[in-house]
């Protein structure tokens, strides 16, 4: 059961949304022709917040709009009603009259041209840049874009609120990854102490990040609206909603130059990176400090400069997503990576061969890596598909014997840092009872999204207890079980939590060790039922904190993570150059997992990834209008499934085959695993190179020779175009003769 799930409670309310419609704009509000309706109790705005209007990370997004709107989606109001269709209906009867405030900054260029920036700039710079480029055999520059990307998980943002009735108490159920959170901006517009505010959550329907702060915004709003109705309220998101309120991921943009040896060797390189942050800051610092940390995925470049600045604009504020800020980092340099090989006339998987890590090496911030498995990886990966042979040559074949379809064939490698980048939230609680009848209730601090954590913490518990796992039960992820918790989210739950089980585990242990040595074979049962009667305790808390991570962002040096992950993909892929559509024919992974917890898990966490991955690089794209006389700049066009595609059923490998690494034990995780959910996203960027190496098939055969560029999200449309015939040609004028007349989208 999910949210919506949860049986009516007597005298719930449902509540609909009054969003704003404009990007920028000075707002007047008139909600009487709502509050005649029958069936419509409330309506419930800013002037109805008890406490602090603005919430978040910066306290810099407010709760209710307060005179004017900084974005589209952007909550004015909302309707309390008996029942979700008539909410949704008053909401669309309350007059919202606009006075806009031009022009709105939208893309990342209007937002560079206008000096607005989210925070200060970060940088991470080793050796002397500027020395290396000046001596280099050869240096290239370009840009390189990434688009956003949609969470499109399946159970939209939700909640309910129930008022307790005495003492200002207030239960919050929610969708949510960030439990604390809620409670914690819950507080603050309710301007109540936190131990008055319990938030719980037993499971959510996908998260990917989208829920680790975003829906705190909604259900601030309806705890402040079931405070003054003094009844339960609920809402969840239609689609539409979601989408058009919560942001996603952050379109990138970076600009490049890159010094090299004439083998191929990478000697130099000056990077900046830009994210479009939407209006407030939410978690666009923290997501372009791992991407400047990640930009040089597996290379080792002596001199090294990474500047990274977030650009406020009037969109909704884009937030966590799987691999935060790590695969526009990764997927910036692999688009440079493969422009140097093509210089030098050179295979592709030669030059990153070439300027792989090895153990020992020290990232541009300083941090070793002690042990670097990027080149077991690789050579497994070739091994296990002789890349090099037979399947490079039936990829030749084939695109010398067919003129309108061609087959392309990349591999890729990745390394993912694991760790909060905010030191502070690497900490973890659990709490553990142990009944007389020998079954044990576990509560910690992360919840379930379907990524597998709970089977996990069970797992740990098992196996300290030597117990079977039915034995052990997870009711729910509760503030009041478990306080002070960080968002499920950065991989490292398993990590962290897992600690804190077995801290847990460990303390009861040691309280039944007079019992089990007493009579080591009455069992488990026996040893709880003695430690009872005499008035042992059976009840454990446990904490953890990842050791020995700091990070000094003013010389952009320090230990910001606890370990790596390593991993590489290759892809066949057949793309009819007609049309621009593709199949994957085959991708092979290869993970490190460490000595995984569950292989089960970890195989559907390293496919599910790469499928999302998938939808990144290759057709998920966020369309914003332009503007005209019925709509307005910034206006987010693909709400929906019918205007957004997200990777379906045909649209994964025909042949999809996971490996996972052995031999690669972790002694930073609990019983030496490693991290799963976020570090094979990248994986799927064998796939776009896949189809980058068909493109340039096809072109090398009308004779066009001129290197090009296949940004992501790389379309149908993208791909047609890249192909370039007499066709795309005569398109590209229709095209530009259109925009010469009306502009229909923008690219933020």
């Amino acid at each position: 059961r999910y949210l919506d799930d949860v049986p009516r409670l007597e005298g719930e309310l449902y509540g609909g949304l009054v969003l704003s419609q404009h990007a920028h704009a000075i707002i007047s509000v008139d909600a009487s022709a709502a509050l005649v309706m029958e069936g419509v109790v409330d309506y419930v705005s800013v002037t109805d917040v008890p406490g602090d209007n603005m919430i978040g990370i910066n306290n810099d997004e407010p709760v209710f709009a307060d005179g004017k709107v900084m974005s589209f989606g952007q909550i004015i109001g909302v309707v309390l009603a008996t029942d979700k269709p008539l909410a949704q209906r008053a909401a669309k009867a309350v007059r919202v009259t606009y006075e806009d405030i031009h022009p709105p900054v939208i893309t990342i260029e209007d937002a560079i041209r206008a000096g607005w920036f989210i925070g200060e700039e970060m940088k991470v710079e080793d050796g002397d840049v500027e020395k290396a480029l000046s001596e280099a055999e050869h240096v290239l520059e370009g840009e390189v874009r990434v688009g956003g990307q949609d969470h499109f998980y399946l159970e939209t943002q939700a909640c309910l609120v129930v008022p307790k009735g005495e003492q200002e108490e207030v239960e919050i159920l929610s969708s949510t990854q960030g439990v604390t959170a809620v409670q914690t901006n819950a507080a603050r517009g309710l301007g109540i102490p936190r131990n008055r505010v319990v938030s719980k959550v037993k499971r959510i329907g996908g998260g990917f990040g989208g829920k680790e702060t975003r829906g705190c915004y909604l259900s601030t709003a309806v705890a402040v609206a079931a405070n003054k109705v003094q009844r339960p309220v609920r809402i969840m998101l239609d689609r539409n909603e979601d989408m058009m309120t919560s942001g996603g991921r952050h379109p990138f943009l970076g600009v490049y130059k890159v010094g090299f040896t004439s083998q191929g060797r990478i000697t130099a390189l000056d990077l900046k990176l830009y994210s479009n942050g939407g209006i407030s800051a939410d978690l666009s610092i923290p997501v372009m400090q791992r991407a400047v940390t990640h930009a040089d995925n597996v290379y080792k470049i002596p001199n090294y400069r990474a500047v990274g600045k977030v650009c406020r604009t009037n969109l909704p504020p884009n937030t966590a997503f799987r691999g935060f800020g790590g695969p526009q980092g990764m997927i910036i340099t692999e688009q440079w990576i493969e422009r140097v090989a093509e210089f030098l006339k050179l295979p592709s998987e030669q030059v990153r061969r070439l300027n792989f890590y090895h153990d020992g090496d020290a990232t541009p911030y300083g941090q070793i890596q002690p042990k670097v498995h990027v080149s077991r990886c690789w050579d497994t990966l070739l091994e296990n598909t002789h890349y090099l042979t037979t399947w490079r040559s039936s990829v030749d074949l084939f695109n010398k014997s067919n003129k309108w379809k061609k087959r392309g064939l990349a591999i890729i490698p990745n390394r993912y840092c694991l760790a909060f980048g905010i030191t502070f939230l690497n900490q973890a609680g659990a709490l553990l009872h142990v009944y007389t009848d020998g079954s044990v209730l576990l509560s910690h601090g992360g919840m379930e999204m379907g990524q597998g954590l709970h089977t996990k913490m069970i797992q740990v518990c098992s196996h300290c207890f030597d117990l079977p796992m039915d034995r052990i039960h997870i009711s729910e992820t509760s503030s009041d079980k478990v306080p002070n918790t960080s968002p499920t989210a950065a991989s490292v739950s398993t990590d962290m939590y897992g600690m804190a089980v077995k801290s847990c585990c460990d303390q009861i242990m040691e309280r039944l060790k007079p019992f089990r040595e007493a009579d080591p074979e009455a069992g488990w049962d026996k040893w709880v039922e003695r430690a009872y009667f005499e008035r042992v305790n059976l009840s454990a808390q446990g904490f953890y904190k990842t050791p020995d991570l700091w990070f000094d962002w003013s010389k952009g040096k320090g230990n910001l993570y606890s370990y790596f992950s390593y991993g590489a993909s290759a892809s066949e892929v057949e793309v009819d150059t007609l049309t621009g559509d593709f199949t994957i024919l085959r991708s092979d992974l290869v993970m490190d997992v460490g000595d995984s917890l569950n292989p089960a898990i970890d195989i559907g966490q390293v496919e599910g990834a790469f499928t999302q991955g998938l939808g990144l690089f290759t057709m998920e794209q966020c369309v914003y209008l332009e503007g005209n006389g019925r709509t307005q700049r910034g206006q987010l066009f693909t709400t929906g499934p019918g205007t957004y595609k997200i990777p379906a059923v045909s649209d994964i490998p025909v042949q999809l085959n996971v490996t996972l690494l052995d031999g690669t034990s972790n002694p930073q995780a609990i019983f030496s695993s490693k991290a799963v959910g976020e570090p094979p996203l990248f994986l799927a960027a064998s796939v776009l190179f896949a189809i980058r190496d068909a493109v340039r098939a096809s072109r090398a055969e009308r004779g066009i020779i001129a290197p090009f560029q296949l940004d992501t999200p790389a379309t149908c449309h993208t791909i047609r175009m890249a192909c370039e015939d007499q066709f795309t040609q005569q398109a590209q004028q229709c095209f530009t003769n259109l925009s010469s007349t009306r502009k229909w989208t923008v690219n933020v």
